[in-house]
C-alpha cells in the first residue's frame, strides 16, 4: 500500500481530513498548516455522499465510518482535492470499538473505487502503520491539546451566548476572531500556554459575556451519543442548528472529557481485569493530575461571570456514571454515555437527544438502554434517543424531536409559573 511520503510532504501534497467538530479541528487545522502540511478540511454534507459511502462500504457497519468514507471519495469526484496529490487521513483507535477497522475500510473502498494510489494515514496512539511523510513532534501534541481545551471553551460559552445575543451574528464573529488568534499564537509557538493559556481562557470568557444578551427562560437541551454523530454536523444532520432555530439553548459536554475516560480506561484495566499495573500508575499519579489543572483553569473562566453554566469534572463525571453503570463498561463511549446523561440532567439539562449511529452496540447499550433507568431515578428528566442511519430521514428525525420540545416547553410554562 503506497505511503505518505517526505517528498510528498515537500512536494505540497494535499492532506484530506474529516471535519469532526468545526471549532475544534480549525484550530487543530492551523497546527498542521505551520509546520508546512497542506491539509483540506472536508465540509461537503451533500445526503448524496451517504450513496457514496454506501457503495463501499457495507451497511452493516457503523454509520460514522459509512459517512467519513464516502465524505471523503465524494470529495475526490467532485475535484475538491486532486486525486493524484492527497492523501487520506482517518483515524484509527486500537480498542474494541470498530472504528479500529476504519483504515483497513478505507483501503478497501479506494480499491474498489479504482483509486489504491492514494496513500493512507492512520492517526493513532500506538503506532501502527506509520507514514515517513507525517512526523507528529511533541510540540505539535502540546499544541493540539491545548487546542482541544480552547475548542471545548470556545464551543460552551458561544452555545450559551449564541441564543440569546441581541445582535445576530455576534458570537459566531467572536469565534473566529478567537480561532484566528490562537492560529497566530501557535504560528509563534508562544502565548498559548502556562499562565498564558489561564489567561487566554479568561479573556475568551469576559469577551463572550461583554456580548449585549437578552437573558430569557428558553428550553435547554443536552446532546449526548457517540462522539463523531455528537459533534458532526454531517453525522446529526445539523442537529444543533436545528435546536437552535426552535429557540433552545444546546449543551454539548466537552470533549476533554473523553481524553480523560480514554486515559482512565487503562487505571479500570488495572483494577478489573490486572491490566498494566505500571501505566496505570502512572496515568493515575501523574498525567491525571497534570492534566486536571488544565480542567480547573477553563472550569473557572466558564464560572467568571456567574451567567456561563460549567461542565462538570471528570471526577464529578466518574461519580454520576458510578452511580448507573460499571467503569468496566468502556467499548465506544461504554460508561461516559450513561455519565453524561446523568451530569445533564443535574446540571438542568434534563431535555437530552441521544444520538445513535446504526451499527454502534456500545452506544444502544450505555444510551438507549440506559434512559430507563435515569428517568426512574430522574423522573423529570425528558430523553429522546433518536437513530441517525442511511436510510433514516432528517424529517423523521426533526419530528421525534420537537415532540421531545413540546415537553419541555409545558414543563418550563410550568417551572415559570411556580416562580
Amino acid at each position: 500500500m503506497p505511503q505518505f511520503t517526505k517528498e510528498m510532504k515537500r512536494d505540497g501534497w494535499t492532506i484530506v481530513i474529516p471535519n469532526m467538530s468545526e471549532i475544534h479541528f480549525d484550530i487543530i487545522k492551523r497546527i498542521f498548516d505551520n509546520y508546512d502540511y497542506k491539509v483540506l478540511l472536508l465540509e461537503n454534507n451533500d445526503p448524496t455522499l451517504i450513496e457514496e459511502g454506501l457503495k463501499y462500504v457495507h451497511n452493516d457497519m457503523c454509520y460514522p465510518c459509512l459517512l467519513v468514507i464516502g465524505q471523503m471519495l465524494d470529495a475526490i469526484k467532485r475535484g475538491l482535492v486532486d486525486k493524484d496529490r492527497c492523501a487520506l487521513a482517518i483515524s484509527q483507535t486500537g480498542g474494541g470499538c470498530r472504528a479500529s477497522n476504519y483504515y483497513f475500510l478505507l483501503l478497501k473502498a479506494l480499491k474498489r473505487a479504482g483509486l489504491e494510489n492514494i496513500p493512507v494515514i492512520s492517526f493513532n496512539l500506538q503506532g501502527m502503520n506509520s507514514n515517513p511523510g507525517l512526523k507528529i513532534t511533541k510540540v505539535m501534541i502540546l499544541q493540539a491539546f491545548t487546542a482541544l481545551i480552547y475548542g471545548d471553551m470556545l464551543m460552551m460559552v458561544s452555545n450559551q451566548t449564541r441564543p440569546y445575543e441581541v445582535n445576530k451574528g455576534d458570537t459566531d464573529r467572536l469565534v473566529r476572531k478567537w480561532t484566528d488568534e490562537l492560529g497566530r499564537r501557535y504560528a509563534k509557538n508562544s502565548g498559548y500556554f502556562g499562565r498564558h493559556m489561564r489567561e487566554n481562557l479568561n479573556k475568551i470568557s469576559d469577551d463572550f459575556a461583554a456580548i449585549e444578551q437578552k437573558r430569557e427562560p428558553k428550553v435547554k437541551v443536552g446532546v449526548v451519543g457517540e462522539i463523531y454523530m455528537k459533534y458532526s454536523r454531517l453525522g446529526n444532520n445539523n442537529l444543533k442548528d436545528f435546536l437552535e432555530s426552535q429557540d433552545c439553548e444546546v449543551m454539548l459536554p466537552p470533549m476533554l472529557g473523553f481524553v480523560f475516560y480514554g486515559f482512565t480506561n487503562g487505571i479500570h484495566d488495572a483494577e478489573f481485569y490486572g491490566g498494566r499495573k505500571k501505566y496505570s500508575f502512572i496515568i493515575k499519579n501523574i498525567v491525571m493530575p497534570y492534566l486536571e489543572k488544565f480542567e480547573r483553569w477553563m472550569i473557572e473562566a466558564i464560572e467568571r461571570h456567574g451567567i456561563f453554566h460549567r461542565p462538570a469534572t471528570f471526577k464529578e463525571l466518574e461519580q454520576y456514571g458510578r452511580s448507573m453503570i460499571s467503569p468496566g463498561c468502556k467499548m465506544g463511549e461504554g460508561w461516559l454515555l450513561t455519565a453524561e446523561m446523568v451530569e445533564l440532567v443535574e446540571k438542568g439539562y434534563g431535555n437530552i437527544v441521544c444520538t445513535q449511529p446504526f451499527g454502534c452496540l456500545p452506544n444502544h447499550i450505555c444510551g438507549k438502554g440506559m434512559i430507563r433507568p435515569i428517568k426512574e431515578k430522574y423522573p423529570d428528566s425528558n430523553i429522546v434517543p433518536i437513530d441517525y442511519d442511511p436510510s433514516a430521514t432528517k424529517v423523521n428525525q426533526e419530528n421525534r424531536i420537537k415532540l421531545m420540545l413540546s415537553i419541555a416547553r409545558e414543563n418550563l410554562e410550568k417551572e415559570q409559573k411556580v416562580k
